[in-house]
């Protein structure tokens, strides 16, 4: 095994024996990290007079004794810029020290050392102790032979770059007007609860890379799981167009509690940025106080005709969660559906339209003896009458004519009875 931390500050020497160099950094190409295989260094850089760098190919040296050998003169290899191509991973800069996301168990790991095969493939990271010591030990206590190595390498596959911008093949060989938002593989098909998790251990810059990294459906998802303050600044960290975009994902119910974090100017910024339609759902969540079933509420439910029958009703249920992830455990039943005012007429729910026959109307088959609530509803109240008659959702009507204007659902409830530290809603600032 050859570690990275071994080839740092290794003297690089000609065919003759003459130290011509120093090592300074390993280069990986970007688009290879993203695709699936071996990964081999593009490049040993090496330094030497007048800071004068050179790219050496690894097949180019021989390693022997913690001393670099080339097999043809220096100069006959390109130079090498001293600024980072931005299709480039540099392993002392990018990787070594860093943090890094450990797939395998879900957390963020310091990256204390960079291990290469023989033949110089990236095996994987060094995140334990002995990394440390084969680092701060001189080279004459350890000795070439001597060096301490790790049996807990971390595969490099397992592992997921943090504020690296990830590429595929075809991204790098097209030419790009600006830099390209990167889809995170590995992490996006992690649970949102262990994405907000690792955000947790991560620099609220960092948090906000990552954040930025994933499509829009997945940071909506992982947002309403993080914290209040490192929501904030998560939202202070990415660019508005971006930020936008992931409270359009986000429920209505989340979007407006996250935007009352904000500032008012950086909040109206956001919400004039979104998409019309969410946007103003946002906006009339958040003209309610938020220890009422008002600042409870989502505008996320499903009302249907109550002529329509239960085959119907179900294909408005997926057509819902396959266009716009909205999931229901209950119908909520008016006399127009197309109408902004719908007065609530009864309730179905899906175990009941899962048995029922298809024909069958929704009027036959609604509960129509409801419980309700209003949007002053105080919120503790809204969660007391959730768990009275086990709800997992209750419909918000209007005091004077029972005109529906949302659902609290039982995440929310539950969030009202949890102590304020174990809280997922915030606190609303306005």
């Amino acid at each position: 095994m050859i570690f990275l931390s071994q080839l740092l500050g290794a003297p690089v020497e000609d065919p003759q024996g003459t130290r011509v160099a120093k090592i300074v950094d390993v280069i990986v190409e970007l688009a290879q990290v993203s695709q699936p295989g071996p990964i081999f260094p593009r490049a040993l850089i090496a330094e030497g007079q007048a800071n004068q760098r050179w790219a050496i190919t690894p097949d180019a040296v021989e390693w022997r004794d913690g001393i670099l050998r080339l097999r043809r003169p220096i100069e006959q290899f390109p130079l090498h810029p001293a600024e980072k191509s931005p299709q480039e991973i540099s392993l002392a800069e990018d990787v070594l020290d860093k943090q890094v996301i450990d797939i395998a168990r879900k957390k963020a790991v310091r990256v204390n050392d960079v291990c290469f095969s023989d033949n110089w493939q990236l095996l994987g990271i060094d995140n334990s102790t002995l990394g440390l010591v084969r680092r701060l030990a001189p080279n004459w206590l350890l000795g070439a032979k001597n060096r301490p190595t790790s049996t807990n390498l971390i595969p490099w596959e397992q592992i997921e770059l943090i504020g690296v911008q990830r590429q595929t093949e075809a991204e790098a060989q097209t030419p790009q007007p600006a830099p390209s938002r990167p889809q995170s593989g590995h992490l996006a098909e992690m649970h949102p609860a262990d994405i907000a998790e690792i955000v947790h251990q991560l620099t609220p810059g960092q948090g906000a890379q990552l954040i930025e990294r994933l499509d829009d459906e997945t940071a909506a998802d992982a947002m309403e799981e993080i914290d209040t303050e490192r929501q904030r600044q998560i939202l202070e960290n990415i660019q508005p167009e971006r930020a936008a975009d992931i409270l359009e994902a986000m429920g209505p119910d989340e979007a407006a509690d996250l935007l009352s974090q904000l500032s008012e100017e950086r909040a109206k910024e956001l919400l004039r940025l979104m998409k019309r339609e969410e946007s103003e759902d946002v906006q009339e969540l958040l003209e309610y106080e938020a220890d009422t079933a008002g600042g409870l509420m989502t505008t996320d439910y499903v009302a249907l005709n109550q002529t329509k029958n239960v085959a119907q009703a179900l294909e408005s249920i997926r057509f819902n969660i396959q266009e716009h992830d909205i999931r229901v455990v209950y119908v909520y039943c008016v006399a127009d559906e197309t109408q902004d005012e719908r007065s609530l007429l009864g309730m179905v729910s899906i175990w009941d339209l899962l048995v029922a026959p298809p024909t069958q109307s929704l009027q036959e088959l609604m509960e129509t003896d409801l419980v309700t609530v209003q949007p002053d509803t105080d919120a503790r109240t809204v969660a007391q009458i959730m768990a009275k008659y086990n709800l997992l959702a209750v419909p918000v009507v209007s005091k004077d004519n029972n005109i529906l204007e949302g659902v609290v659902t039982v995440d929310d409830a539950l969030d009202v009875l949890l102590p304020a530290d174990k809280r997922r809603k915030p606190t609303r600032m306005y």
